[in-house]
């Protein structure tokens, strides 16, 4: 496959040249005055992407599953009780996580295409009399469905119900792609990784934690040492480490933060809608449907399409990457074999969008899809053709 041809997975991402750049540096003393210079500002700078002027921002040298372990083994114990739904992949995959560590898990079972039930967490929060529930986990985009929930509406619910549990986030997939707002919708933890949004290589996980979050953590008592926030964050107040630097990504953060600055926030959030609003046309124009069951569901970020009964998107997808060398979403957990995934977010643009959807298009004619080639690619382009402002293109 040549690595001059983009990838259209929703994570990793597209990395630009410039981050590229950034991340060639040399070994450098981590202990040195210079690397405060560097890493303080980064962390400063990282507030406004989650949306928070409370919340201190801790990194890791790892995925964001490894941003997952961190938020809850500094905040719970043992045998606590937290509530999630599960209606996707990576919602599974923190409840997996969580069950590992002895928490007592309470499931809302959601059909996959749906968001994070609101009025459910509402109903059994007021329940919770005794307050037994300690913290609410929220996937905010379900990378394999395709579907953005809503967080106001969740922390809406808490609120109604009076129920003091933190509430913890996983935005890995929408944090510096879609809007958040941290301190407005009450997230307690929210965590992110440098492999989507940010446009960078993976093996930083990044997580912004409030002040009752950080209260928490003195009376949490599962076991943590590698992702304790308390060593992170003493070694962080002079600028320092608690150990080696993922130094490369920090450079590159540094970086991606002054690409999102110079196109504005705003600006990148359009864009991805706009980019993303002309993947979902040409879905239409196949004839397809989307995973994500309503339009307040779909995601900015990823579409995940079902494939017409009788076809294995596995198929598809391995098509595509074997015959033209370009890589889409498998189908994940429940989509496996009935579902593939295009992913729009990071450093792309109009016509690196476009060239997805061609080569997608060709490989479904190929597979003997019910399709008319042509038709995704034509409705992507009168959609951008058509828009009355077009956001920036200028992240790649």
């Amino acid at each position: 496959m040549s690595d001059q041809n983009p990838v259209f997975i929703p994570g990793p991402t597209n990395i630009p040249d410039r981050l590229r750049r950034a991340m060639m540096v040399q070994t450098q003393d981590h202990r040195a005055p210079d690397f405060v210079e560097t890493f303080a500002p980064v962390l400063e700078k990282s507030k406004r992407v989650f949306g928070t002027t409370q919340g201190t921002v801790i990194t890791f040298p790892a995925s964001g599953t490894g941003g997952w372990e961190a938020a809850i083994s500094n905040t719970l114990s043992p045998g606590d009780k937290v509530l999630i739904a599960r209606y996707g992949m990576f919602s599974h995959r923190w409840i997996d996580l969580c069950q590992r560590h002895g928490l007592d898990v309470e499931v809302i079972e959601t059909p996959w295409g749906q968001g994070a039930p609101a009025a459910r967490f509402e109903e059994r929060l007021t329940a919770d009399k005794e307050h037994a529930i300690k913290a609410v986990l929220v996937t905010h985009n379900e990378t394999a469905t395709g579907v953005k929930s809503d967080i106001a509406a969740v922390r809406a619910a808490m609120d109604a119900a009076n129920h003091p549990a933190l509430l913890l986030v996983d935005a890995v997939s929408s944090l510096a792609s879609m809007p958040f707002e941290m301190d407005q919708w009450g997230v307690d933890i929210c965590v992110s990784g440098s492999q989507k949004g940010f446009m960078l290589a993976t093996g930083m996980a990044i997580l912004a934690v409030s002040p009752k979050a950080l209260a928490a953590m003195e009376s949490a008592k599962l076991h943590r040492t590698f992702f304790d926030f308390r060593d992170m964050m003493k070694a962080n107040a002079t600028g320092g480490f608690p150990y080696t630097p993922p130094l490369q990504l920090i450079y590159g953060l540094r970086e991606s933060l002054a690409m999102l600055e110079e196109e504005g926030l705003e600006n990148v959030y359009a864009r991805h809608t706009h980019l993303a609003e002309g993947v979902r046309q040409a879905v239409r124009a196949w004839g397809l449907r989307l995973v994500a069951e309503s339009p307040d569901l779909y995601s900015d970020t990823v579409s995940a399409i079902y494939v017409p009964e009788g076809f294995d998107s596995n198929a598809l997808t391995d098509h595509a990457f074997h015959r033209y060398g370009v890589s889409f979403g498998i189908g994940l957990g429940e989509m496996n074999g009935k579902a593939f995934r295009i992913g729009h977010l990071g450093s792309l643009t109009e016509p690196m969008v476009l060239s997805g959807l061609a080569t997608i298009e060709m490989a479904m004619a190929d597979l003997g899809y019910p399709i008319r080639l042509g038709s995704g690619l034509a409705a992507a382009q009168e959609h951008f053709r058509s828009a009355h402002s077009i956001p920036s293109q200028s992240a790649a």
